[in-house]
Formats: structure tokens, sequence, C-alpha cells
């Protein structure tokens, strides 16, 4: 029986669901994360009678013909990109980016990364890096004696000393766009690279080209809607239930099968 297999491919489909769901939910306060969403599309059919086909001397054609479904299978794993609620933290060094873009990161390696995390830190170097010490670029370096830093809309840093009341630019951030960001490649640590469906980065000043600017002093919350994403585990619960009672009502009616006498 075709049904075996194919409840089993709808299990499967709900299982991959719970996992994107409580990935949703174990991110509900990681900075900026986006809500991720399973996608599905039906399996290939076996073609009983195609629809077209002539079905008698007189040249009648079946209107529809027989197709059988063989079941589910993942086709995406989507991010719903929307921005999260900003939050004030008044943390010289913390941004947040108000609109689209992201933050270039270099990698130990020499790749580049791509961040909305504005949670930055100074290194022991003096360099503007992320929480895991991954250097922001372009690299922009604060002096020992800065009092304090500012960072405007646009991504200029000013230093601060107690010497002068105007303040010493360092250095200015940018923001790179890409034409599709759901293609870009997540790799942990609130990082993407550069994919091929992504595009190439667009980098640009902060406010220019269709680019958001930054906020000084407060950090982008996670995008995840607790109650939107408790619903859905419920939903796939509910139909890994009804798929699971399908193989349950096949094996009984392969049991009948057995006990013909």
């Amino acid at each position: 029986m075709r049904a075996l297999k194919i409840a089993a491919t709808g299990m499967s489909a709900q299982q991959l669901r719970v996992e994107t769901i409580s990935n949703n939910l174990a991110n509900m306060n990681t900075t900026a994360y986006n809500a991720r969403r399973a996608e599905f599309a039906d399996l290939h059919y076996q073609q009983v009678s195609r629809a077209g086909t002539v079905n008698a001397s007189d040249g009648t054609v079946l209107p529809t013909g027989v197709q059988v479904g063989l079941g589910v299978r993942p086709a995406a794993i989507s991010v719903h990109l929307s921005q999260g609620p900003l939050q004030e933290t008044n943390n010289d060094l913390d941004v947040a980016i108000d609109g689209k873009g992201y933050l270039e990161v270099t990698l130990p390696s020499g790749q580049t990364a791509y961040t909305r995390d504005g949670a930055l830190k100074q290194s022991g170097e003096g360099l503007i890096v992320t929480s895991d010490g991954y250097t922001v670029s372009p690299e922009i370096t604060i002096p020992d004696d800065a009092r304090s830093i500012s960072i405007n809309a646009e991504g200029e840093v000013y230093a601060y000393f107690d010497e002068t009341a105007e303040g010493q630019i360092l250095g200015q951030l940018t923001l790179a766009g890409f034409s599709n960001p759901k293609g870009l490649e997540a790799i942990g640590s609130n990082l993407f690279t550069e994919t091929e469906a992504s595009g190439a980065p667009l980098v640009a000043t902060a406010g220019e080209d269709g680019l958001g600017t930054l906020r000084q002093g407060y950090l982008e919350a996670s995008s995840v809607d607790a109650v939107r994403e408790v619903t859905e585990l419920i939903e796939a619960q509910r139909g890994y239930e009804m798929n699971a009672k399908v193989i349950s009502a096949v094996d009984q009616m392969m049991g009948a099968t057995t006990q013909v006498r």
C-alpha cells in the first residue's frame, strides 16, 4: 500500500516543521534574529491514466485522468525578513540598523561575513569587533584615552577626549545590501555569508541606496512572535498525529487482508 510511505513523508515533514519552530522559540532573545518558516511541496505523481489520452475508438478524451500523489517533501526553510523592535541599551558601541542592511565582518579566515547584530565591543588593540571578536569592516580603532564614543545615523564614529570639546572622527561604518537577502547562508553566531542566490553585496553609506540608518545605544530584538510559533507548533503536532493515524489505519487494513480465509 502506497499510503504507508505517503504518511511517512507527512510525518517527516511535520517533524521538520517542529524542528524549525523549536529553533525559532530557542532564539526568542537572540539579537536581530528573524523567524524561519518550513515550506513544502508535493512529491511526484504516479500517472495511472494521463489526462488528454484517447479513451475510446470514437476519439473520446479523458478530461482529468488518474494521478496518484506520492507524498510531500521539504522545499525550503525561508527566512521571514522583518525588523524586530529596537531596545534601548545606552551603550556607546551598541548600534541597531533601522531599516535594511548588514554590517560587514571579517572572519579569521579572511572571508567576509554579514550581521545585523550590533552589540559591538572593543578589543584589546582598540578595534571595534563583534561579541565573538571578529573585526568589523572597515577597521576602526578607538584610542585608549577616549572618554566616549559617538556614532551618528550615517555610521560616522567620533571619539571625545577630556582635553577638547569637539569630537575626533575615527572612521565610518558602512552597510551592505543584497538583492535577495533570503538567499544568504546562515553560519551561526548571527552571521551570514554571500551565496549565488543572494547576489553580490552593495556596500554603501547608511541611509543611501535604500539602506537603513544606524541608531547608537539601541539593539534590534528578535522578530519571533511567540504566540504564532506556539499556534503553529500545535498545528504541526496535530498534523503529525493524523499521519500516524493513517499508518495505523493502513496497518489494520493489511492485517485484515492477511486474515482473509
